[in-house]
């Protein structure tokens, strides 16, 4: 529930005795002389001084992050920003192609495709560490021993489950996704290898023991384990993959400006269509009688 004090104010009146409402925030707020951001003053503190990467940080936690904390956010930003020619960044370019007075739409059709494969496994990687780690009713592990049997059991209780384990497995980089050991050693530099990515590295270690094969951690899940180790907040982890998929999406059109593909790919489509007759889906086993409210 809302803070009640953070909730707008009453019982102020102005001069004309109309009541006063205030709106308490500690983002962006502008007078006639100056704008002001996290309580600094935006043109002589934040711009020029500050870099998008730390504003971004400090803007979602409200707090200025450290240099090493920075390095790793950063690190994060870079390592989803672009991966080619993936569905958001196809669709991107299509919808670039149909309406190219629109590019708000077209980044807004990609960034729309952030789902459960693509970006927002950052979130629920992120998630389903916390309730890992929330589960264990005492201090988390200090070595890499104690990690591995966390793991394991949080592993078989997944499949137990009939569901996946968010973070494992790339349909590109089967034998490793290159960003995830690059992550993990700038966090360790940092000395932010915290409990959600020594839990991460020992479902990697663990997990051929339950699934009987050996699958990737991939990066986007990395990211989900260094973000929610950074203490950002859980709910805006995905938020944090889209902004960095922005950057890549506004790459994706600034190429398509230059060597377009879009055209292309419609027509690969459009031309190469073959008409069949309908299917129509299987009626479900409700659909049979009985009653219907």
């Amino acid at each position: 529930m809302p803070d009640p004090a953070d909730r707008p104010e009453h019982g102020e009146h102005g001069a004309d005795g109309a009541e006063v409402r205030r709106y308490p925030t500690a983002l962006g707020a502008s007078s006639p002389t100056s704008i002001t951001l996290l309580g600094r003053d935006l043109a002589e503190d934040v711009m020029g001084e500050v870099g998008f990467g730390e504003l971004a940080f400090w803007l979602a936690a409200q707090r200025r992050p450290s240099p090493g904390e920075t390095r790793v956010f950063e690190a994060v930003l870079a390592a989803l920003a672009d991966h080619g020619f993936t569905p958001t960044a196809i669709v991107t370019r299509l919808t670039y192609l149909s309406a190219p007075d629109s590019v708000q739409g077209a980044l807004a059709a990609g960034l729309l495709g952030g789902g459960s494969r693509f970006l927002g496994v950052t979130e629920d990687c992120g998630r389903y560490l916390d309730r890992v780690i929330g589960g264990l009713g005492g201090a988390p592990p200090t070595d890499d021993a104690g990690w591995d049997a966390v793991a394991l059991d949080a592993v078989t209780a997944t499949r137990a489950e009939g569901r996946y384990v968010p973070g494992l497995g790339h349909h590109v980089h089967k034998r490793g996704d290159p960003r995830t050991p690059r992550l993990l050693r700038i966090a360790a530099e940092e000395g932010l290898h915290g409990p959600h990515l020594s839990l991460f590295a020992a479902i990697g270690r663990v997990h051929p023991r339950v699934l009987g094969r050996t699958l990737p951690l991939n990066g986007a899940g990395a990211c989900g384990a260094a973000l929610a180790d950074l203490g950002l907040p859980l709910e805006l982890l995905r938020g944090f993959a889209l902004l960095a998929r922005t950057a890549g999406l506004i790459g994706q059109l600034a190429e398509e400006l230059r060597h377009p593909v879009a055209d292309e790919i419609f027509r690969s489509v459009d031309l190469n269509n073959r008409p069949v007759a309908p299917e129509p889906h299987p009626p479900r086993a409700a659909d049979h009688g009985g009653a219907h409210g």
